[in-house]
């Protein structure tokens, strides 16, 4: 009877959490959730992805950027020919400064103005033997087939610019499957505590069957080999501890670690218990909510760049035929200030206007480069439609698992409940000498079992609509986290 006193009382007050040596960190899911989001290592470096394309997107918006040009140069000479005057040889000095602005503008086109000087000076006949020359203009060439139009001109920004969009598609995936993995490490740690809780129970119950078994074998009501079972029983359970015991340090280190806890801190203590409440999920609205998923719209963008590739690449294979159109002031005079007065009079204007014409005979690399674009826009076009087909499996086998794991709590609940009622009668059956010490532990060893299962149960179903909800990319909004561009750009921003 005592020792039926003491079982009812270890099955009706097993308590939900161990405390660890030293001072525990209690933390709630949102908590955990929310230090993983913010400390876990790999999540950061994944944000540096999108940082780095938003650098390289303003690098390549530097084509826009002006460019000075200055040039100078002195050229002293004496030389000599056959039109010379006999023994006198032709001395010259020329000296030149020039300086010009050019700028890329998104038609394709390149204009620039420029300013250019130049002094010359010789020991000729001329009637001007030194003088001073001076041009002011400007020039621009704009491409009519091949290189034009702004996708041509901004093709390095605007793949720059979706490499980006998609790098932030991987975080957020990056970030779902951390955050999944937070919901289920937590949950197994609260798992693996509850069931040492059973582990320390069954050892409490073996060691009291087994004084039980002395005091009677004393006594001379059980024989003595009754001893040797309860022992048995006894250690096996208290083996059976430490494991769970190892377990359960294990599985805190592994969480320390997926939310980069300092080491020196005490146990992680969970707060939060999984639901064991039933949750209505659709397998349609599912698959709906998958085909958004952060992977595959990822892949979307990958197919925006090949697309917009394969256009430009059609572009290039044209052949090249550019308007070209230049005017300038110019002047000329013995000295620079009258040289820079009769360049600023207009009377010696210098325009021109053309087209440049170029055909390839053989313009495979062009033509090979857009096929291979073409190619590469099929390829992710058959991925996505991979992806996608796999999400919905992969809903279909969510579905299954909530329905399946709820129905496993009740018959672990119904399993409990039958194996405590056992053991109850197996203990009446002992102490009455119909049944042994072994049939009671063995008795007792299957309500471990199925208070284990119980848990597991219950664990097994929270993570199975965690599964559910990382699959169908709802799990960052159920858990209030939202990413945006600009965490990429903050990043960016800091270096210097």
């Amino acid at each position: 009877m005592q020792l039926l006193i003491v079982l009812s009382i270890c099955i009706l007050t097993m308590p939900f959490v161990a405390y660890s040596a030293g001072e525990p960190l209690s933390l709630s899911l949102n908590a955990a959730i929310k230090m993983a989001v913010e400390k876990n290592l790999d999540v950061r470096a994944e944000l540096y992805n999108p940082a780095q394309f938003e650098a390289e997107i303003n690098r390549n918006r530097s084509i826009y950027d002006p460019l000075l040009t200055l040039q100078t140069n002195f050229t002293d000479s004496t030389t000599t020919s056959a039109s010379s005057v006999a023994g006198r040889a032709n001395e010259s000095v020329s000296y030149l400064l020039n300086s010009s602005v050019s700028r890329l503008f998104w038609t394709g086109a390149t204009a620039s103005v420029y300013f250019n000087n130049s002094y010359a000076s010789t020991n000729s006949t001329l009637s001007t033997p030194n003088y001073w020359q001076t041009g002011l203009g400007a020039s621009i060439s704009q491409p009519l087939l091949k290189n034009s139009g702004r996708e041509t001109t901004e093709l390095a920004i605007n793949v720059s610019r979706m490499s980006k969009f998609a790098s932030m598609e991987r975080f957020n995936f990056r970030l779902l499957a951390t955050v999944s993995q937070v919901r289920n490490e937590y949950y197994k740690l609260h798992s693996l505590r509850e069931e040492r809780e059973v582990k320390k129970v069954s050892l409490e119950l073996a060691r009291k069957i087994l004084a039980d078994t002395q005091a009677r074998v004393k006594a001379g009501v059980l024989p003595a080999m009754e001893i040797l079972n309860a022992e048995f029983g006894a250690v096996s359970r208290e083996k059976d501890l430490i494991d769970a015991e190892r377990a359960v340090n294990d599985q805190v280190d592994v969480l320390k670690l997926l939310l980069q806890v300092n080491g020196n801190t005490g146990d992680l203590r969970t707060v939060d218990l999984p639901t064991r409440e039933r949750f209505e999920v659709s397998e349609a609205d599912g698959i709906r909510k998958a085909i958004g998923r952060p992977d595959i719209r990822e892949q979307k963008h990958n197919l925006e760049i090949t697309e917009l590739q394969s256009r430009v690449f059609s572009n290039k294979t044209r052949p090249e035929l550019a308007l070209t159109a230049s005017a300038s002031l110019t002047g000329l005079d013995n000295t620079y200030q009258r040289n820079l007065d009769k360049a600023f009079t207009f009377d010696y204007p210098v325009w021109s206007i053309g087209l440049n014409f170029v055909y390839p005979l053989g313009n495979s690399a062009a033509e090979n480069d857009y096929r291979k674009s073409r190619l590469k826009t099929e390829q992710i076009a058959l991925q996505i439609r991979s992806l996608e087909e796999g999400a919905a499996n992969d809903v279909r086998a969510a579905v299954r698992a909530i329905t399946t794991g709820f129905k496993q709590i009740e018959v672990a609940d119904r399993g409990r409940a039958f194996a405590e009622e056992r053991l109850r009668s197996f203990i009446r059956k002992n102490e009455v000498g119909l049944a042994t010490t072994k049939d009671v532990l063995d008795v007792e060893n299957d309500l471990a079992t199925s208070k284990s299962n119980q848990i597991k149960a219950v664990v097994a179903y929270t993570d199975a609509l965690t599964r559910y909800w990382q699959v169908t990319g709802e799990l960052l909004e159920r858990e209030g986290i939202r990413i945006v561009e600009s965490d990429a750009d903050k990043l960016y921003s800091t270096i210097r």
